[in-house]
């Protein structure tokens, strides 16, 4: 490990020594971090941000290493100190360790699901010719690296069931590079494609070649840090280098837009989705694959609202849209009559949320969310309404891919107190057969959930998912984790995880309220959470901690708060706004500096929520509840860990550091204040199972700790 290799051979630079006091509750001596006298004028107004330095790249940064490997002992001592660290990590093994697969999907007259026997790094990639008949090994990438921190992040297969392409992302990095597998034959073809990121491989009907986006190859050193732009689309031509690829769309006066390509299922058209960021508005361009030489045919002009291309019948393209519907509806576009008056709509707007729909088996399979709750629909092409499908309870279902000439879909379903279960779906008869179910040593039985609204700051109504074991007393002794995220247009459903699992059965009481900011109620819900109105998200979290508090579930010194990414933010910043709130604090790869989050990497396109400090108006919101600017020296801070790694090129650790830093500075009171950085690590996204567990188990012993916690004889 790069930290680990300079912690003994570097001069300490501006930092002491630090170490753990012996005694229970004696105050940590942190590193005492070097400030800098950087000050910036924004608008007119004087922002300091004396922790300027430790933006750089840790992997250049040999002062920014030594600091890392200074916290991380401190973190690491802490942790180890508490007793009841092992045996969490034990039992966290133990609950991990089960088969876990993923819904079968069906590509060239084959079947391929990820399989993980239960410990493994990653899981690996099976083929089936039938679903009861014999598998076998695709792609294993527990083999690519003695340390599982080479994943597997993309994944498509050419029509005639020849080729696959899939991509491959090291120690969490969102960089990925693509090969090209002949998948009867297990050889790996010379094909490399690299500097793609959030892409996908959509292959023409021929197979002879697919669809992608990449970037220029960034300046040496700048890889993990510098803003990404120019992305392009290109075609690439099977056992052909990359330098042979066909530039398809770019659009160079533009150097912020973002480009996606799809072939439909006949293999006719390519179309081409168009963004600016992390908004689903986008532009749509169409072009005929039939036509050598024909050039892409704008058909969305503008950036006002968003078209999703769910598939085609003939020359008509449906799109889920949200134009004239923020709840969201689907509509068909003919392309000999492209003017919207001749739009139809196919699927029109309910009072739930239309979250994605599929074209399979000639049917149009729609997935809403009803009061944070899966609904599934089927439809004709036509849009006569055809059937239910029969779910099992109150949860998240997942799946329903496919295309037009299949007959059969494939779907998981799975709650919080329910681990998942995968079904086969007769879209001709709409039966569902069970095919798998999750083998957890969990008893859901022993658990109970159930959601609540409650009412926000300003009134609004917010539902909350809470659930624990059964028979718990609401005296207000119960330790708590609330968890949010609120943000991007992003639905925060009930799913099952093994971490909140061993939460519950260590005695917590997990809550999952649904913010302002996420997608739950469509597009008015998002906007409500976003830019100027951004507090709301804060506001409705904190209104959750009230409600807990008020119905005797827990109290402050018993309530923790964990979110990650955007989440990180929203604990970043409430936990400033409201110290005295919550006994701990878990914020995790957060975006903590809201005045330069657009200056690294992707953190451009993340405008569409936030606003940017370049905008004198949103400046100030920003600046209002950016975290790291919000720390108040002379306060009592509630115990906080803080989680980030250094392979993270979406949110950048600099975020985390200085945010960590400057809050061991203001904490005047014993209540801990710990960053734990993983090496080889990223934002989150194939992360090895090892990592997780380790990880997991220090965040749980850290709320035992500081939430005095007791656990559970087994």
């Amino acid at each position: 490990m790069f930290v680990n290799a300079v912690r003994g051979g570097l001069a300490a630079i501006a930092i002491s020594a630090t170490i753990v006091t012996a005694a229970e509750n004696a105050r940590l001596e942190y590193p005492q971090t070097r400030q800098v006298d950087q000050i910036d004028v924004l608008h007119g107004v004087k922002v300091a941000d004396p922790y300027r330095w430790l933006e750089a790249d840790v992997r250049t940064s040999p002062e920014v290493a030594e600091w890392v490997a200074a916290e991380n002992k401190l973190t690491d001592a802490y942790l180890d100190s508490i007793p009841q660290r092992e045996t969490i990590l034990r039992r966290l093994t133990e609950l991990w360790n089960y088969a876990k697969y993923s819904s079968p999907m069906k590509k060239g007259g084959r079947y391929y699901y990820l399989k993980n026997d239960g410990l493994q790094n990653q899981s690996v990639l099976y083929v089936t010719d039938t679903l009861d008949g014999a598998s076998r090994v695709l792609l294993d990438p527990n083999t690519w690296s003695p340390d599982g921190t080479i994943a597997l992040t993309g994944l498509d297969f050419s029509d005639d069931g020849r080729y696959a392409a899939y991509a491959r992302s090291d120690a969490g990095s969102d960089w990925s590079t693509w090969r090209v597998l002949e998948i009867a034959t297990g050889k790996l073809l010379p094909d490399e494609l690299k500097w793609t990121k959030f892409t996908g491989a959509s292959w023409t009907k021929d197979g002879r070649g697919f669809f992608y986006t990449r970037y220029d190859e960034p300046a040496r050193g700048a890889e993990y840090q510098a803003p990404n732009f120019n992305n392009k689309l290109c075609y690439h031509r099977v056992d052909t280098p990359q330098s042979e690829d066909v530039l398809v769309y770019w659009r160079p006066e533009h150097p912020e837009w973002l480009y996606q390509g799809t072939v439909s299922d006949d293999g006719r058209y390519l179309v081409i989705s168009v963004g600016v960021g992390t908004d689903e508005r986008n532009r749509v361009l169409v072009r005929d694959l039939t036509e050598p030489y024909a050039m892409p045919v704008e058909l969305i002009d503008n950036f006002e609202h968003e078209y999703t291309f769910v598939g085609n019948d003939g020359p008509t393209l449906f799109f889920k849209t949200d134009l004239d519907a923020p709840r969201r509806r689907l509509v068909a576009i003919d392309l000999r009559k492209p003017q919207r008056s001749h739009w139809r709509e196919i699927i029109p707007q309910t009072d739930a949320t239309l979250a994605g729909v599929s074209l399979v088996g000639d049917r149009l399979i729609a997935k809403y969310v009803k009061d944070v709750a899966a609904r599934v629909k089927v439809f004709s092409p036509a849009g006569r309404f055809i059937r239910h499908v029969d779910l099992p309870g109150v949860g998240t279902a997942a799946g329903f891919g496919g295309r037009r000439t299949d007959t059969e879909t494939f779907y998981s379903f799975s709650s919080i107190v329910t681990p998942p279960t995968i079904y086969h779906y007769d879209v001709a008869t709409g039966a569902s057969r069970l095919i798998r179910r999750a083998e957890v040593k969990f008893n859901p039985e022993d658990y109970q959930l159930r959601q609540v609204f409650y009412r926000s700051k300003d009134g609004t109504r917010v539902p909350m998912f809470i659930a624990h074991r059964k028979g718990i007393k609401l005296d207000g002794s119960n330790p708590t984790l609330l968890y949010g995220y609120g943000g991007f247009n992003v639905s925060l459903l009930p799913r099952f995880s093994i971490a909140r699992a061993a939460w519950m059965e260590m005695g917590g009481v997990y809550a999952q309220p649904n913010l302002r900011g996420g997608g739950e109620y469509g597009e008015a819900w998002h906007e409500a959470g976003t830019k100027l109105e951004k507090q709301n998200v804060f506001d409705d979290f904190i209104a959750a901690a009230e409600w807990l508090i008020a119905n005797k579930y827990t109290r402050p010194e018993k309530l923790a708060i964990e979110g990650g990414s955007n989440g990180g933010l929203l604990v970043g910043a409430v936990m400033t706004q409201r110290p005295e709130l919550f006994g701990a604090c878990l914020p995790a790869v957060g975006v903590m500096d809201m005045l330069r989050f657009h200056k690294f990497t992707e953190g451009r396109c993340w405008v569409d929520d936030y606003g940017s400090a370049e905008d004198p108006a949103e400046f100030k919101t920003l600046l209002a509840y950016s975290p790291y600017h919000n720390i108040k020296p002379g306060t009592c801070y509630p115990a906080t860990l803080v989680t980030t790694a250094d392979t993270d090129d979406r949110v950048v650790p600099g975020h985390s550091f200085k945010f960590a830093a400057a809050l061991q500075r203001a904490q005047t009171c014993r209540a801990p204040v710990l960053i734990r950085i993983s090496t080889r690590a990223g934002h989150g996204g194939g992360k090895p199972i090892g990592k997780k567990i380790e990880e997991l188990a220090d965040k749980w012993a850290f709320l035992v700790k500081n939430l005095g916690m007791k656990l559970p004889e087994r």
